[in-house]
């Protein structure tokens, strides 16, 4: 892996780029204007705005296009953040996939622990989160997370936005894989990659107990489907996929040509077929099956 890369999992408390924190006064940090993909006035007014929303003086507000990252650490600790993940990401998915940035202005909250992001998330935004590591809220334009469960729910939150702004079409079955794909992630050869995390043992267990959606059926899924009763098993088998076609050297062109067939290809079924080369995606998910159980911690 790339010696600057951030080796983000999900449960690991700080990523290799990011050291610990502590609370600050608040302060504000500009990217160079020619970074911008806003207007400028637009910027300065949604970070006054911003500032009057403060919960405390301990956040620091830096504008990073197309966010503005707000977080309750150290203001060099935010600073890093900032840097060494948030804009270290959205380079790299804009490098392979992206093309356009979200065409509003949105706002990623860090807070540093879990009664921090409990808390001012109730207040800032009236609402518990259900989860503890983090979320993104399309309603809110927000990207709330609880950074002291390490960065890589950040990382898999980011793609989402992206992916919004650039195949709004996109199924749950994708959009979560891709997400989810890169909870764990460096650097290889200069692009994103992904790596092996906590999911696959749950995964392991499904395919052992003969517990899995035939791909056809899977990527078909609604989102009401996908995120129901089975949603776990839903992400790790989505993600696993995606992470057969990385390893494969596959994954850039599969969402090329997904993107582009998206009218006529909206599960992005036919799409994988033609990219695998395969006709009997019966035997190829068998295979499938059989790489992962193959694969480690």
């Amino acid at each position: 892996m790339n010696s600057r890369a951030a080796n983000i999992a999900l449960f690991l408390l700080i990523p290799l780029s990011v050291l610990a924190c502590s609370g600050a006064p608040a302060a504000e940090s500009k990217a160079p204007a020619a970074e911008r993909r806003v207007e400028k006035p637009d910027v300065d007014h949604h970070v006054a705005e911003l500032k009057k929303r403060l919960p405390s003086s301990e956040f620091t507000i830096i504008v990073q296009p197309p966010f503005v990252v707000i977080g309750d650490e150290a203001p060099d600790v935010v600073k890093r953040r900032t840097d060494d993940t948030v804009k270290w990401t959205v380079d790299k998915l804009k490098q392979d996939y992206f093309t356009e940035d979200p065409k509003e202005i949105l706002d990623i909250w860090l807070f540093k622990d879990s009664d921090s992001y409990e808390r001012h998330t109730l207040e800032l935004f009236k609402q518990k989160p259900t989860t503890p590591f983090g979320y993104y809220s399309s309603e809110q334009k927000a990207l709330i997370m609880n950074i002291g469960t390490g960065g890589g729910t950040l990382v898999h939150e980011i793609v989402h936005p992206f992916m919004e702004a650039n195949f709004p079409a996109c199924p749950p079955w994708f959009n979560e894989g891709m997400g989810s794909l890169y909870e764990h992630v460096g650097e290889e050869d200069g692009h994103i990659w992904g790596y092996v995390n906590w999911r696959l043992p749950g995964l392991q267990k499904a395919i052992r107990a003969g517990n899995l959606t035939a791909f056809e059926k899977l990527m078909a899924m609604d989102p009401n489907t996908f995120y129901g009763d089975r949603t776990g098993v839903n992400y790790a088998q989505s993600r696993y996929l995606c992470y057969y076609l990385q390893q494969k050297g596959l994954l850039v062109k599969f969402y090329k040509q997904f993107h582009a067939a998206q009218k006529n290809d909206p599960s992005g079924f036919q799409t994988l077929k033609a990219v695998l080369g395969e006709s009997d995606m019966t035997q190829f998910q068998r295979r499938w099956e059989r790489f992962v159980l193959g694969l480690s911690q």
